[in-house]
Formats: structure tokens, sequence, C-alpha cells
């Protein structure tokens, strides 16, 4: 037999006519759940990192199988999004239908694939029947106090009239479509309260199976930090500002270094925010706007940058100190961003580098007021802790102290507390688009804000909508889409026109998979409970602050809402690495160096794909592409082939019951193919499927050596056979198409999916003899092969009757025999 591509198609059509992958969520004994992201279906084909993902998942979950799990492996698609939308915008073809042609081509390439995927269950999140439960989920959340609305900051495009999600806006705050600059805008816009779940979110880490850099990334992203809220008032033109509530207006502030409060001597704020207008004196005004539109200019991240230039503009308003009632200017500065802390922020020149650089910038009082522990004063600014000194009442105190002993102070007072903040902020989950989920809410002048009923759920997204941006949401320009009735009064209203982050289609997506047929429930709780949580998670690590941390938070709050039990949505996770051109490049159609696997499946086989995926990279760090390792996986498909081929020329008789080997070549074989069966089977559980594919082509050599060196006496034909059935038995998972292929050509009738993975034996890796080197004065002379029990005595005395050392030896002494039991014997001569 030859394998090639249509060894593939006549295996994918068997599985396919026997429903082999049909899976019954009905029953959860021995189930494992393995689930790799879904894909965006909005380029037209799988690229090679698909299949990187796919192939090798696969591999894994096949492996798990054949162990004796149920395993439980669905597919769909993630297919709303900006990609298909920017897709529509340039082609002019809708969304809807790039979309689903899209993924019907991927169904072909994944059939293709050979993937153990069970297609009864597929989803795609732009099915209304999937979107419909977004749209419940949002209810949920709202009926929760999880889901809230306020105005909110967004990147605007002023060339293409619309709202940029961060990831559109790319070379230092320009727009990715126009490049035109990217200011900010003041929008009403959906939240999700993930907050609330910060610190669990945070506690939960240590119990998931995950990498420990995405661990720190969320840690991270998450940024749990203790200090304490100190509040400052506010004077404007020499009197006390007052807010709407008649109490003295609020100025808080979060910090880590209390301690230092004494050496305060100006308060920023962020320029955009509701305070800088309320503190911004009329003669300040006009530079006060100005510059609040040079800072719409920049991203968040560059406002944030610790290297960047420092900006900002006198307000014309000061500060009342807390504990001295002096008053320090307040300032408004860039680099603090509303909604980011409490918005503002206390300068400590002396004690803190960034306000050291912005008081040198602009000339502020520099004013010190920690020392070193030793009570030197070291050169600013000095940001440890140390000895409190200009401090009033506070003076020669340790940092800890001074801390402890001015929130007592204060407390009291109402103006600080010891507090612990977060640097995570609120998910926003509105988005000025079209091509997503639409939100499920309706605004009446009588009522207010109404949530539509589940029963009217799917709020529909309509087609017939002009979607290219003119500076409104798309769904606003559908007047059949935004008028509706109010569900509590019957009077006319409109219809929340945005539509929600796609990473709310992902965060519970896993959930669906179990019963994405079903038209009463979004999921069971019984069967989320039995299947839950994923068990292995595979996906690229670039979802690590997103996708899986909203998914954490969606499950945490379902469970709190009593639709599931658990407390984490993935167990184990994996991440991929990244597939590069075979010049070392990121793959891209710019530079010439994509690969496409479709010209590799036709010349080679789908298997040979696989393999190569699968050997020739460490499969969390990718690397370079290699048509030379593609053509040597080709050549170990054609000598597993003839190994197969062989095994029934040497003995017609039906695959064996393991075999025990007599002879001392068929014993070595015999260590071969059990030290492969360990390697194989470690490695693939870890993902090593580089290691894993190296061990099976150790066994490969091994097995021709036997066939083609050992003298026919030795040479024990069944054993050999049965060595053969299990290197198939290991090759299965990385190459599905040739193993059932064969498997067939060793008379087998069953698939070989069905046959048990092979367990290695102990005792077959314990060797009679050992390899030892023989050194002389600790240089290498040779190589010998000695009794695993040998003694130090009888070695010596076998040693020194070897015509080799009495040759090394001549007429010089032993000084000295050193052995190291199964390494080396070292002959000290001089």
């Amino acid at each position: 037999m030859a394998y090639s591509v249509e060894t593939d198609r006549k295996w994918q059509e068997k599985w396919r006519d026997l429903g082999f992958y049909k899976y019954d969520t009905s029953n959860d004994q021995d189930k494992l759940y393995v689930l790799e992201m879904f894909s965006y279906p909005s380029g037209s084909n799988l690229h090679v990192g698909h299949w990187y993902n796919y192939s090798l998942s696969d591999s894994y979950a096949r492996f798990k199988r054949m162990q004796g799990y149920r395993v439980f492996q669905p597919m769909g698609f993630d297919a709303f999004g900006l990609p298909a939308e920017n897709f529509a915008i340039k082609t002019g073809i809708h969304p809807k239908d790039s979309t689903e042609n899209n993924i019907k081509t991927m169904e072909k390439q994944l059939f293709e694939m050979g993937g153990m995927f069970a297609w009864d269950h597929e989803l795609a999140t732009c099915d209304p029947e999937y979107y419909r439960w977004n749209q419940w989920l949002f209810l949920q959340l709202y009926k929760k106090g999880l889901a809230y609305r306020k105005n909110a900051p967004v990147n605007w495009c002023p060339s293409c009239q619309t709202v940029l999600a961060n990831e559109q806006v790319v070379d230092d705050g320009h727009c990715e479509r126009c490049h035109a600059e990217v200011t900010h805008k003041n929008l009403t816009q959906w939240f999700f309260k993930i907050t609330e779940y910060a610190q669990e979110l945070l506690d939960c880490l240590p119990t998931l199976d995950w990498p420990d850099k995405t661990v720190k990334i969320q840690q991270n992203w998450i940024g749990r930090s203790e200090g304490v809220e100190i509040t400052f008032h506010a004077s404007k033109e020499g009197n006390v500002l007052y807010g709407e509530d008649d109490q003295p207006l609020r100025l808080d502030v979060f910090t880590t270094r209390t301690d230092t409060l004494m050496g305060v001597s100006y308060v920023v704020v962020a320029p955009e925010s509701e305070l800088c207008e309320l503190l911004t004196t009329d003669d300040n005004r006009d530079a006060m706007n100005a510059y609040i539109d040079q800072t719409r200019k920049a991203t968040d991240i560059d406002r944030m940058s610790a290297t960047r230039e420092k900006t900002g503009i006198f307000t014309g308003s000061y500060a009342i100190h807390p504990v001295t009632k002096e008053l320090v200017p307040i300032w408004a500065a860039d680099y603090v961003i509303a909604g980011y802390g409490t918005g503002v922020v206390m300068g400590v020149p002396a004690h803190d580098e960034r306000d050291f650089e912005y008081a040198k910038t602009f000339d502020l009082p520099i004013k010190p007021v920690i020392k070193a522990v030793d009570g030197s004063e070291p050169e600013l600014p000095f940001c440890e802790y140390g000895i409190t000194y200009n401090s009033g009442d506070f003076d020669g105190l340790s940092s800890e102290d001074a801390i402890n002993k001015i929130v007592a102070t204060l407390e009291p007072k109402g103006l600080a507390q010891f507090k612990v903040n977060f640097r995570l902020k609120d998910w926003l989950v509105s988005r000025q688009r079209y091509w997503g989920t639409p939100i499920p809410v309706v605004y009446c002048d009588t009522c207010g804000t109404v949530p539509v009923p589940e029963e009217d759920l799917p709020v529909r997204l309509p087609y017939d909508v002009e979607f290219k941006p003119d500076g409104k949401s798309p769904l606003a320009k559908s007047e059949e889409f935004m008028n509706c009735s109010c569900p509590v009064c019957g009077g006319p209203a409109r219809r929340d026109p945005d539509t929600l982050d796609t990473f709310v289609c992902s965060s519970w997506y896993f959930l669906r998979y179990l019963d994405p047929h079903n038209t009463k429930q979004a999921f069971t709780k019984e069967q989320a409970d039995q299947f839950c949580p994923v068990d292995v998670y595979v996906g690229g690590a670039e979802h690590a602050a997103m996708h899986l941390l909203y998914s954490r938070f969606i499950t945490k709050a379902l469970r709190d809402m009593g639709y599931l039990s658990f407390d984490e949505p993935f167990q184990r996770l994996i991440h991929q690495g990244v597939i590069l051109g075979e010049d070392g490049n990121k793959m891209s159609k710019s530079k010439g160096n994509t690969v496409s696997p479709d010209e590799y499946i036709e010349r080679y086989g789908s298997d040979v794909l696989r393999l190569y995926l699968g050997f020739g990279f460490a499969y969390t760090e990718g690397g370079p592409w290699s048509d030379n390792g593609v053509r040597s996986m080709d050549r170990l498909v054609g000598r597993l082939t003839r190994l197969a081929e062989d095994a029934n020329l040497v003995t017609d008789a039906p695959v064996p019951e393991r075999q025990t080997p007599t002879t001392a070549a068929s014993k070595d074989l015999n260590y071969a193919r059990h030290f492969a069966i360990r390697g194989v089977t470690t490695d693939a559980e870890r993902f090593q499927f580089n290691t894993s594919i190296a061990r099976i082509m150790e066994l490969v050599s091994a097995l021709n050596k036997y066939r083609m060196e050992v003298p026919q006496e030795e040479f024990e034909p069944l054993f050999y056979k049965d060595c053969i059935a299990d290197l198939i038995r290991l090759v299965a998972p990385f190459a599905p198409h040739l193993a059932e292929e064969l498997w067939e050509e060793l008379g087998q009738k069953d698939s070989i999916f069905n046959e048990v993975w092979p367990q290695f034996e102990e005792s077959a890796l314990i060797m009679d003899t050992v390899e030892i080197v023989v050194q002389f004065n600790g240089k290498i002379a040779f190589r010998m092969d000695i009794s695993t029990d040998e003694t130090k005595e009888h070695l010596e005395e076998t040693l020194m009757a070897d015509e080799r050392v009495k040759e090394r030896i001549g007429e010089k002494q032993v000084r000295k025999f050193i052995y190291v039991p199964g390494r080396l014997a070292n002959i000290v001569i001089g």
C-alpha cells in the first residue's frame, strides 16, 4: 500500500458514515472535555496556525480516547466581530454572507484534517439560536446588578466618523483604516461589573493548571494593591468648593505611601474628568480646553508611559492638605486617566520618580520627608521606606508606623481609610458596530431603561442595514429595527443601537456546546456540572487578559445566580506557539512567506502535515517552517508502511496477544518498545509531541535493525509483529488515517481507535547488561557492556585481564581503580 490523500478521504468517509465521533452527553462516565479556542471565520481558509492548534489538540484527544476516556471535543465558530465587518466594508459582501461561506469552507478543511470533532454539537455565534442566549445572559447580569450603563470615553476617528476598538488604534494613536489621528469622546456605554469578582479572580488562580506566565498576566491585570484612600478638599478662588450634595467636594487619592503625605506639594486630576471641569477657574478655561483637546489625541497606553514627555496645566484651584490645611496647587495632567483608580493623584516629588520629573518640569516644590533607615538624607527622589522627618507630629517614625499613625489621626475625621485597590476595570461591552449581538434593552420616555422580556428573545440582527461607518451606530440607521413598543407600558420606545462585545460570545460558549440545539435553555445545570470545567483548553496566549479573564468572571457570576456549581471554566490550559515563515519572520501575505496547508495535503496527505507539525516544533514555542521537515516526515510514513507490509511477510498469523521475548536480540527490541511506549505516553500527556514522535522514530529504527541484523535463529516473527502492532498504536494519534490503513493491512477489522493504548512494563526496562565507559586518568578509552549487578572487585579483575587494558598500562603502575556503578570505570595509572 502507499499512503496518499486518497487514504485520508477513505477513512474520513468511513468515520462519517459510521458516526464514529458522535457523542452522547447523557453519559458522563470517564468523560474528558478537550476544547480548542474556536476560530474566527473571517478569512476564507484555515491557515497553518489553525492546523497547529487543532490537529495536535486532536492528537491529544485521540491519545486520551485510546486510554479509555470518552473524549468530548466539539467544534464551532466565533463568527461575530470586526474582521468580518471590515471585510464587508472593504468588499461590499454582507458579513452574514461572507461568514456563512467561510464557515462552509472551514468545515470542509477541518473534515480533511481528520479531526475527532463532535460535529453534532457544532455552533456559530452569529446564529440567532446562539446569540439569543447571549442576550439572556445579559438580562441575568442586569437583574443581578452586574450590568449597568454610564458615560465612558471611547476612541473616535474623525475621518471615518466612527468609534474604534483599542485594537484598531495603531501607530501611536492612528486609525488602522485611514491613518487619521484618533481622539476621544464620551458615549453612554454598557458595562459588566467584573470588578465585583476581582478578589476571587485572584484567589482562584493558584488552583488552576495554567502556564505561570498567563497566571502572572492575570495577576498583574487585576492588579491588587493595599493602601490608604486619603481625602483632600478643594478651594477655588478662595472658597471651599462644594459638591451637589452640599458637602465639601472630595478629592479622594489612593496611595501605598501614606508615610509621604507630609511631602505633598501638588495634586493632579485627569484633564477629561468632571472634577477638572469643576476645578478649572475662568481665567484658565481656554488653556484647559486646548490641553484637553491635545490629551484626546493620545491613547491611554501613551498617556501612562513612563518615558513620555511630561505635560500639564494648572487648574487655578487648590487642594486643602488634610493634616496641615495648607493649600497645594491642583494640576491637570494626561498621565492621570479618568476611570483609572479615583482619577486623582497626590504629587510627592521627593519620593516618587514620576512626581520628581513632573515637579522639575513645572518648577513645583520638592519637600523631602523620608530619610534612610540609618538617618542619612539620600539623593532624591528617595523611594524606599525609611524614617520620617519634616513631618510635624509624625517625625521620627518608621514608614510603617507613620502610615498607621496618619490613618489613626485622619480616619475619625472621615479623611482616610485603609483600602484595597484593583487595577482591573469593569468590562465595557457596548460596541458601535453592526456585526454582533443586539443589546436586549429598549428606552421608553415613560418607563426609562427597560430590558426585553426573555420570551421575546432573540432580538434579531436585521440584514438590510447600512453598515458603512458614518459616525452613528449602524443599527441606529434602521428605523425598522430601532422603533418598537415598550414591554411595560406598550408606548413607543427605541432599541439600544449598539451590539455586544464579541468576547461575550466566547465567555460561555463551552457551556452551549453541551446542548447546542436546546431551545428552552442556554444549558442545563445538571449537564454543565457533570462535564465542566473543561479538562484541557488549548489556544493562544494573547487571550490571557481578556477572553480567559472574562470567561472566569461569567462562570463565577452564573454560579452565584444558581446556574452552575463549579468555580472555574478551564482547569488545564495549554498555549500553542506560533509557526513562522521559513525565513524566521511572522507569516504575512505581504512578505510572501505564508504556508497553505491545502497544498501540502494534496501533495503528501494530511498525516504527513500532522506529523511534521508535531515533530518539527516544541508545541508551546513554535518556530520557523521547513519544507525539509515535511519531506522527512513523508519518509517516516514510507518506513512505517514498509514495516506493516513486512509484518505480514514474516508471518500470516493475526496480530497476537503481547509476546514475551526469549532471545537476547528480542529482549533488546522489547526494551526499545517499552522505552518508546513510556516516552510517547509521558510526553503526549505534556503536549510534548516532538519528543513523542522522536520516540516513535527510535522504535522504527530498532525494528529495522532487528529485521535486518538479527540472525535467523534469534528472530521471533510473532514477537516482531506484536511490536509493529504496538508501533501502529503509538502512531495512531499523530497520523490517524495512516494508522487505520496500517491496522487494516495487519488484518484488523475494527478501528484502531477502539484499541487500548499500549502499557509499558517496568520489568522490560530493566536491562540485563549496561554499557559503561572505561577511562584512563579520566580520558575515555573504550566502552563495554557489563552485567547490571556487576561488582567493583569482579569488574577490576575482568579489566586487568583485558588485552586493551594491559596494553594501556604497559610498564606503569595502577594507582587507583574507580567504579561508578552503571556508568564508568576509571583506571588511574602513573
